[in-house]
């Protein structure tokens, strides 16, 4: 009797396996529970084996063995066949076309901006310069009165700015972190340059900008003389435009210097003899710098009868478009990216 309910079970589970849906390993799953689980029927035919005689326990114990051999042989091939199969729909699903050209990703390139602030900022750094910052939204006392430009001053209207109320405006120049780094040094020596955004109202068109970047610099110790302004900057721009520029230094006006200089380079185009761009002059206006004036060194904590030293300034778009051969300011900050991958090379 038990033997044909072996066999019953043995018969039932192959033509359950033979129904399954291809690639259900679900159905696998609940098969293989009803078949071969320990509270399934096949498998509770062994706790009936203790009331049969040893030959018949011997004989009915080999044929249930037989029969879960070969459910689980049946049900692991058609387990691995779902697999496959499952595995096969999945790679189709992902198939690559490898005869597709890839996908070409480009290093981008760096602002011509950023290529000059930090050939600038590197140049200056190497000539033992320290780098200092400050706040974009100034005190009016450290963006004009302690550089020597007092309300009334009438330089104050060639640096019209956007003023967020009377005494705090969006800083016209760098000059201010350098006015704070003084107040901070208390009377000490220091050598410094200034990078920073500056703000000016202006009209924006090829060569002007609201906004504008800078890097100033300062320098303060004993004995220093306009021969040490004259010598910095002849190195820093033979560094920045090339060995064969020649420099020069004109008189100007500066509130916060004294004696002031505009500082002009040879033309690259004409190497100094005239043309167009250099308007027969031979020399174009790249900074300018002075002497620092004894009001600013006074107002500050230095002594200018120990103390003097010289201070200059430099726009970085400006060098920018000089160094490039750029044709409108605005293009800088427009982040075209045609005009962006003509300084892959350059940086």
């Amino acid at each position: 009797m038990a033997n044909n309910k072996v066999q019953e079970i043995l018969t039932q589970a192959l033509e359950d396996i033979k129904t399954l849906h291809k690639g259900n390993i679900e159905e696998i799953v609940n098969l293989r529970n009803k078949y071969l689980s320990k509270k399934a029927e096949l498998m509770a035919l062994f706790a009936t084996l203790g009331k049969l005689s040893p030959e018949e326990r011997k004989t009915l114990g080999q044929e249930i063995n037989e029969a879960r051999n070969r459910i689980q042989l049946e049900l692991d091939a058609k387990q691995k066949e779902a697999q496959e199969d499952l595995l096969k729909e999945k790679l189709e699903k992902e198939r690559i076309d490898i005869s597709l050209p890839a996908r070409n990703y480009s290093k981008g390139a760096l602002n011509p901006f950023y290529i000059v602030k930090n050939q600038i900022v590197d140049i200056f750094v190497d000539m033992g310069y320290e780098v200092v910052e400050g706040p974009e939204v100034e005190k009016d006392l450290y963006n004009f009165e302690l550089l020597n430009i007092p309300k009334d001053h009438p330089a104050r209207d060639m640096q019209d700015s956007l003023y967020i109320d009377e005494n705090t405006l969006l800083r016209t120049h760098t000059s201010p972190v350098q006015a704070r780094q003084m107040e901070l040094r208390k009377g000490q020596p220091l050598k410094i340059i200034c990078p920073g955004k500056t703000y000016r109202r202006d009209d924006d068109d090829m060569t002007h900008s609201h906004q504008f970047a800078q890097i100033e610099g300062l320098l303060i110790d004993k004995n220093i003389n306009i021969g040490n302004l004259k010598a910095t900057l002849e190195l820093f721009l033979k560094k920045l435009f090339g060995q064969n520029r020649e420099i020069r230094l004109r008189p100007s006006f500066f509130p916060f210097t004294e004696p002031s200089v505009e500082v002009d380079i040879t033309c690259a185009s004409c190497g100094g003899k005239g043309c167009n761009m250099c308007k027969g002059t031979g020399y174009i206006e790249v900074l300018g710098g002075g002497m620092v004036h004894p009001n600013v060194l006074k107002m500050n904590g230095y002594d200018p009868e120990i103390y003097s030293g010289f201070a200059f300034g430099v726009g970085i778009e400006r060098i920018a478009v000089l160094k490039y051969g750029i044709d409108d300011i605005r293009r800088i900050y427009q982040n075209d990216i045609r005009f962006l991958n003509q300084f892959k090379k350059k940086d």
